[in-house]
């Protein structure tokens, strides 16, 4: 059995349809927070997984799916740091644990662009759902939640955009990994399936999750077309290995490891 984690996200579907709607025999999917799919590779309770891309320098012993991941090139809508101050009066920010590839990203951009070190502290499931309520200046949104956050008044960051104007390089939030074990070429031609087969019967995921989520129709293609691409070039490679270096300084991860890749 091989056993695989995804993300329950809407950003995720279109890389994960064809194993929700068409799984093969012999494959056990579950549906996680981006924090489980790592934790739960770490640990061996996962084969494959779509992880936060900070996971990889974490987890030893993981090979990369190439080609397909999460990325934006420039605004995503559904990473954002909302405040209730203004930027130069940020001091505390809540996290939303389960992205840690947003955690480390904020923490690089508000000290490099903005020159600020403010207090961290993950926020609990229903808080970081929500706009800053007094627990602390800003708060870290990410996923479905943040494409359904109200935001009059507040002052909002979004963080891909925020990357692009830093860095100029699209920014890639998750990618596929496997443990040693499981990195053969037929576990990426799966992965590579399950986007094809989200690609061909886009219209019927589109609908499908605008009823899940609550969102318009409109709003969910709108998002899935322009503000993610899921095919990877040497272009998000290069961002990619610029955050790394970047959180290896900034003392989120301890040393920055190239990307080892599945055989083709």
């Amino acid at each position: 059995m091989l056993r695989i984690s995804l993300v329950d996200f809407l950003n995720a579907r279109p890389l994960t349809w064809g194993l929700l709607h068409e799984p093969p025999p012999g494959v056990e999917v579950s549906r996680d927070l981006p924090a489980v799919c790592a934790d739960k590779l770490a640990s061996g309770a996962a084969d494959v997984g779509l992880i936060p891309s900070i996971e990889y320098q974490r987890i030893a012993g993981l090979r990369v799916v190439p080609g397909l991941g999460i990325a934006a090139s420039s605004e995503v809508r559904s990473v954002l740091l909302v405040s209730s101050v203004s930027r130069e009066r940020i001091r505390s920010v809540a996290l939303d644990p389960a992205s840690r590839t947003s955690a480390a990203l904020v923490r690089i951009l508000l000290k490099r662009v903005y020159g600020l070190e403010p207090m961290y502290q993950d926020a609990s499931p229903s808080d970081s759902r929500l706009a800053p309520s007094g627990k602390a200046d800003a708060a870290l949104i990410i996923g479905d939640p943040a494409l359904k956050t109200r935001l009059n008044g507040q002052v909002v960051l979004d963080l891909a955009a925020e990357w692009r104007a830093l860095s100029g390089h699209s920014f890639v939030f998750a990618f596929w990994a496997a443990r040693e074990e499981a990195a053969t070429a037929e576990v990426g031609a799966l992965l590579r399936r399950s986007y094809e087969n989200g690609r061909t019967h886009f219209e019927s995921l589109v609908a499908e999750e605008a009823a899940r989520t609550g969102l318009s129709q409109a709003v969910v293609e709108d998002y899935l077309r322009h503000s993610l691409h899921y095919e990877l070039d040497e272009s998000d490679l290069a961002g990619l290995d610029l955050f790394y270096r970047m959180a290896a300084e900034s003392g989120s991860i301890s040393v920055r490891r190239p990307l080892s890749f599945l055989p083709a």
